[in-house]
């Protein structure tokens, strides 16, 4: 049951991206995007900070040595960024950052293919921590992959539109971005036979999680939000991110009441 579990928290953010992609116009989808944004940084934090370390801290593992792999992870997945294989761009038309109208045909024509590979890796080591989640409590698992979902929608609907952008055909686009999304289903898999026999790794693998979510948080999404706009904007940006850490804290309590 654990990994029927796991399969279906895997495919969720995958599905759930391309069927948003397939069935909002672009202009929609570039707007959608702006807010998810917001949504997720505050989801990711409030998992990382009130949910998984809590529970990583629970056992029996030494709080120095889990302090040493949460900066161990943060670094980790810096050097994956450095070498663009943990990339998680957002970027849609739009978005304020006045790129060249050629940006997009050109990181999708000269990079996209190192833009789908770095995807297929995040997704693969996402899988890897919804399994670890999952295998130490199947309410951790479902906040866990509540929080990877939330921000795997605007990671994949952003690449998605970078690939239009490109020239390519819709179909071309969400089957790219299928494609890419059933890495996240294959670490699940893996992770579930390989990370199970280990249960005194649980927790490390927990802190390597939150490493994970407060590194995308901090270096990838808050500096999107660090735009000049209007109090009105700043506003509903705020909101959206309070929205995310709500839902955190509404699903933990209605889990841990369970």
């Amino acid at each position: 049951m654990t990994l029927l579990y796991i399969v279906l928290a895997t495919l969720a953010g995958g599905l759930l991206s391309v069927l948003i992609a397939a069935s909002l116009t672009v202009a929609l989808l570039a707007r959608l995007v702006r807010n998810l944004v917001s949504l997720s940084a505050g989801v990711l934090l409030a998992t990382a900070l009130l949910n998984v370390l809590p529970e990583a801290f629970q056992g029996h593992a030494s709080p120095h040595r889990l302090f040493a792999t949460l900066l161990g992870g943060l670094l980790f997945f810096f050097l994956l960024e450095k070498a663009e294989l943990y990339r998680h761009t957002h970027h849609h038309e739009g978005d304020g950052h006045h790129h060249d109208h050629r940006f997009d045909a050109q990181q999708a024509g000269q990079g996209g293919w190192s833009v789908l590979v770095g995807d297929s890796i995040h997704n693969f080591c996402d899988g890897i921590i919804i399994a670890a989640a999952f295998l130490t409590d199947v309410r951790l698992g479902v906040v866990t992959s509540l929080a990877i979902i939330a921000h795997e929608i605007p990671q994949e609907v952003g690449d998605y539109i970078v690939l239009l952008n490109a020239g390519l055909s819709r179909r071309k686009a969400l089957l790219y971005n299928a494609a890419s999304g059933l890495s996240a289903v294959a670490g699940g898999v893996l992770g579930y036979f390989v990370v199970g026999p280990w249960e005194a790794l649980f927790p490390y693998l927990l802190v390597v999680a939150s490493s994970s979510f407060v590194y995308v948080a901090v270096a990838d999404l808050i500096p999107q939000l660090q735009q000049r706009m209007s109090l009105k904007a700043t506003a509903a940006q705020l909101a959206w991110l309070a929205a995310g850490m709500g839902i955190i804290i509404l699903v933990v309590q209605l889990v841990h009441h369970d």
